[in-house]
């Protein structure tokens, strides 16, 4: 941080470390085996639309992007409530490694052509047997991983993010000011 910028108050953005995401696979194994959460085979990227061509033509060459593969991943765009842009992709959901990829492409594509600052968090959904599910969101500001687990309109298990917290904590940079760990509802594919 500058001289003058730290007297004016101002402060640059912490970079995400996009990367961060390629350790998911390996967390997902221990939530299979320790907590019996199976991968959704869906993930998505939550950001903040910006208006103009640019970002519409950036938005719509990810999509491209990612249906251009003859295996490609099924991609729908939607916005929530709140007015944030998800981009939900649909895999295989034994082929976590693929999803997290796809969701490390869209990231990049928007910091890349400058959006970065959009960028909300990425959420990648597991599922119980018992129906339960939990979302893995990574936060991009803070470079760290929460589980969300809604269980209805405005409510969570907050003793199932626990554990899943309590699971992945040497796998994954866990988040650990629980006021971060901030409610995605009605997110896509939880």
């Amino acid at each position: 941080m500058s001289f003058w910028n730290s007297i004016f108050g101002r402060s640059t953005p912490k970079t995400a470390n996009l990367d961060a995401l390629f350790m998911v696979p390996s967390a997902a194994i221990t939530l299979q085996t320790a907590a019996g959460l199976e991968p959704s085979g869906t993930g998505a990227v939550c950001f903040r639309s910006a208006g103009g061509a640019a970002f519409a033509q950036t938005q719509q060459e990810i999509v491209a992007l990612l249906e251009a593969d003859p295996r490609a991943p099924a991609v729908e765009v939607t916005q929530d409530r709140f007015g944030f842009t998800w981009l939900l992709v649909h895999r295989d959901p034994l082929d976590i490694a693929g999803l997290c990829t796809d969701l490390h492409a869209v990231n990049t594509i928007l910091q890349d052509q400058g959006f970065g600052t959009g960028l909300l968090c990425s959420l990648i959904p597991f599922q119980a047997a018992d129906g339960a599910k939990v979302g893995l969101v990574y936060l991009y500001k803070q470079g760290t991983f929460y589980p969300f687990a809604p269980t209805g309109p405005e409510r969570r298990d907050n003793l199932l993010e626990l554990n899943v917290r309590d699971h992945l904590a040497a796998e994954l940079p866990m988040e650990k000011d629980l006021q971060r760990w901030l409610a995605v509802w009605g997110a896509p594919g939880l």
